[in-house]
């Protein structure tokens, strides 16, 4: 603990020292020389006298400072052994006292055990004592009782049996354990035939009372009959079931007579009757029987629910004898008249006889401040509301069925291949009406200001599925409800072929033969046939039409998993359907995009047939860029109002419209041969101009001017930049070539010989200077990728569109000529 941190061994291990004897690199040589610098001084004899008595007093001061530390610390063990001997003793003392007291408690203890033995005997005794008085006390009112039984009994004293028959029972169970004893078990057999015998007793005066044999009563409530109830309350729960049983039984009998059925009242259209006749016996009963027997008996709701099993039993019967007369309208009656009875059953009563006696109030959820949420109990034909978030929406709860739901009208779901049959004919119907309709009235007049007009009629099928959704639900939620969801999906793709596809425009395309006169329209310069301001909108609609029907479609599959049993959720499956709307959707956009694309064909044709070598001074934008233009200009607004409400459908078009003509550009810039290079530069001129109004098309013509998407403006650019790059190669001097072929490669990076040669072509060069360049290129182009084909070797094996079209144009030339 001495040493200093840092220090070496023996280095400041007392007390810190500025001595240089104390330093740990102590030189001895050093220190000398420091002492007697000069001969002269070490010649002196008073020097070195005085430096050995410094030194030797010092040696002194050290030696009596190491004795006086050994003398300290000898002190010091004899005081520490000195304390130890001392603590030592003073435990021993301790443990001492700690034993006297140990053996004075045990002293105590058994000193008090000895006072209290007597007490605790007594105790015992007084126990002991308790139990037998107690005891016997039992077996004197259990024998009393017992005998008091037997008199009451034979004197039919129900009232009396009652309560004492109850407090015999309880008194018994005290003596279970006393069973072994022949007088307790001679009590208990005693009580168990009184048991019998009241059980006996009690039934036969309820069938005294209430016979089984004919349909009238000959007795009725009594006193007795009431208190009579109360002992069968305590007795073996067989005789209460037999007594409900038989009164129940008695009671419908005169239901099964007048409800036969070769009676004219029980069948479907006097189905009302029925539910009127158990309402006038459950006032009757309540009137002359309600307080005969008890409460907690529930006999109103056993009576009622025994009624509606016999009722469903009846009506299955008579409809399968007579399934060929029941129709629509009949089955709908039917059902609307028993669904309402079990309504008013569920009003009424608690259904506590149906389930085991523990009914819980269904829980009532916290009413919902969501303006938007959809309300159930609403009108049947409220139309399917779609929200963009509808995902988002919290769920309403779903409210717990009653427990009397389908209690009787679950005998009419076999039947309801009736329903479902005619919900498939008058969607059929609808369907037709809807074609003729359309045909009638023509397509929908333009409202540019409405953003596109929906087709009223997917409105109308969307209401009318609800309602036959909702009224199914009501009737069922098994095998009917998958078999009207496929009714559903069978209308909804008609509606999607007929109403949608087969009212969409049709285009008029070159490819199913050449006329003479698109070849003299071509000859003249003339532009090809476009849609009218109607077809447009008409096309426009039928594309907000499919939007809407796609996603009202997602809707209704969630509200038929909703309506149908979790057991059968799975099967319901609507995404057929909404693939088929969402081709509705690419079709329409694909005839925008092909409208306005060939409305453009005839300015690029002008484009390419142009002598652009002869062009001596670069201009304004050329007249073909003007015709394009103006078409998009014509075009674009009308599309872009019509389809306001869709604006992502919009996008897509504008993106696929870009992705067909900037390829189609480029295919026509190719074909400008040759190129001076005055003309190249009014064509990168005409580029710009095009590349600017392609980047503003989503809002040209809008009075209010937002930002292109960025997926559309990442085309244009990608594209008109290579067809700027191609202009750009084309004017760059072709000496020397090797410069040439690298800024080709460098500009375009196109491994393509297929584009080298259309390049040299639109410089004008001739066959043997394209030929040499041809082979610079191919030596000049980066090796190709391990185990993959070259690009010029892909760009040659198969003849392109492009090449396929300049054949045909050749083709159309020669008739041209001969004409």
């Amino acid at each position: 603990d001495l040493i200093q941190p840092g220090l070496e061994p023996f280095q400041g291990w007392v007390f810190p020292s500025q001595d240089p004897l104390d330093r740990a690199d102590f030189n001895a040589v050093e220190y000398i020389n420091a002492l007697f610098p000069t001969e002269q001084v070490s010649d002196a004899p008073n020097t070195l006298r005085l430096y050995f008595h410094t030194f030797y007093c010092q040696i002194l001061r050290l030696d009596d400072n190491i004795r006086t530390v050994v003398r300290g610390q000898t002190n010091v063990g004899q005081d520490g052994r000195q304390a130890l001997e001392e603590a030592q003793k003073a435990i021993q003392q301790l443990f001492g006292k700690i034993k006297d007291i140990k053996d004075k408690a045990e002293k105590s203890e058994q000193m008090v055990k000895e006072i209290t033995r007597d007490i605790k005997q007594l105790d015992h005794a007084k126990r002991h004592l308790t139990t037998s008085i107690t005891t016997l006390n039992h077996l004197h009112m259990l024998a009393g009782g017992v005998d008091s039984l037997e008199a009451m009994t034979r004197r039919r004293q129900y009232g009396e049996v009652a309560n004492l028959l109850q407090g015999v029972v309880n008194v018994l169970e005290h003596f279970n354990k006393y069973m072994g004893i022949p007088q307790i078990r001679q009590l208990s057999e005693r009580v168990k035939a009184a048991q019998n015998e009241l059980g006996q007793q009690i039934l036969a005066d309820f069938e005294e009372a209430f016979p089984s044999q004919g349909t009238k009563r000959t007795g009725g409530p009594s006193n007795v009959l009431r208190d009579a109830c109360l002992v069968a309350n305590v007795l073996d729960p067989r005789i209460k079931q037999e007594i409900i049983k038989k009164f129940i039984k008695q009671h419908l009998s005169e239901y099964l007579v007048l409800f036969q059925e070769n009676q004219d009242v029980a069948w479907l259209d006097k189905i009302d009757r029925r539910y009127a006749w158990i309402k006038r016996q459950l006032v009757d009963y309540e009137e002359k029987y309600g307080r005969m027997f008890p409460p907690e008996w529930c006999m109103t709701e056993r009576i009622a629910v025994e009624f509606c099993h016999v009722t469903r039993a009846e009506l299955s019967k008579i409809m399968r004898t007579r399934a060929k007369e029941i129709e629509v309208k009949l089955l709908l009656f039917a059902i609307q008249r028993t669904t309402n009875f079990e309504g008013l059953l569920a009003k009424r009563f608690s259904g506590c006889t149906l389930t085991d006696g523990t009914v819980k109030k269904p829980e009532v959820p916290p009413p919902s401040t969501n303006p938007f949420l959809e309300d159930e109990t609403g009108p049947e034909t409220d139309e399917i509301v779609i929200e963009k978030s509808d995902t988002d929406k919290p769920k309403k709860p779903k409210v717990p069925d009653s427990p009397f739901h389908g209690i009787v009208s679950k005998c009419f779901e076999p039947h309801l291949y009736v329903y479902i049959e005619s919900q498939d004919k008058n969607l059929g119907e609808l369907i037709d009406r809807f074609v003729a309709d359309f045909k009638a009235q023509g397509p929908p007049k333009p409202n540019v200001d409405e953003g596109g007009a929906v087709l009223p009629s997917c409105a109308d099928l969307f209401v009318y599925y609800k309602k036959c959704m909702v009224q199914c639900s009501q009737l069922s939620t098994g095998e009917p409800m998958i078999a009207l969801t496929t009714i559903f999906q069978k209308y909804l793709r008609e509606y999607a072929w007929k109403i949608l596809s087969g009212n969409l425009p049709k285009t008029t395309s070159s490819s199913g033969g050449l006329t003479i006169t698109s070849l003299l329209k071509e000859k003249e310069g003339s532009e090809v046939a476009k849609f009218t301001l109607e077809e447009l909108c008409l096309i426009c609609s039928i594309l907000s039409t499919a939007e809407y029907c796609l996603a009202t479609t997602q809707q209704l599959e969630e509200k038929l998993k909703e309506k149908v049993d979790a057991s059968l959720m799975e099967r319901i499956n609507l995404t057929g359907e909404m693939d088929t709307f969402s081709i509705v959707i690419s079709n329409s956009i694909q005839l925008l995009v092909q409208d306005l694309d060939a409305a453009c064909d005839p300015a690029l044709t002008a484009m390419s047939k142009m002598q652009w070598q002869n062009v001596e001074h670069v201009g304004d934008q050329s007249p073909y860029v003007t015709s394009v233009i103006l078409h998009i200009k014509q075009n674009v607004p009308i599309i872009r109002d019509n389809l306001a409400s869709t604006r992502k459908y919009f996008t897509q078009f504008c993106i696929k419209f870009a992705n067909s003509f900037i390829p189609k550009f480029i295919n026509h810039l190719f074909k400008c041969k040759p190129i001076s290079m005055v003309g190249a530069e009014q064509l990168l001129l005409d580029t710009h101009s095009l590349k600017m109004v392609l980047l503003d098309l989503p809002s040209i013509g809008s009075q209010v001017v937002r930002k292109a998407p960025a997926s559309y403006t990442k085309i244009v650019v990608k594209g008109m930049t290579r067809a700027e790059m191609i202009l750009k190669v084309v004017m760059a001097p072709h000496e020397p070539p090797v410069v040439f072929v690298d800024n080709y490669i460098k500009l375009l990076a196109d491994c393509s010989t297929d584009t080298f040669q259309k390049i040299l072509d639109m410089k004008g060069l001739k066959r043997s200077e394209q030929s040499s360049m041809l082979d610079l290129f191919r030596l000049r182009l980066p090796a190709p990728p391990p185990g993959g084909d070259g690009a010029g070797s892909l760009s040659l094996s198969a003849p392109t569109p492009e090449q396929e079209s300049s054949r045909i144009r050749k083709l159309e030339k020669l008739i041209k000529k001969r004409l």
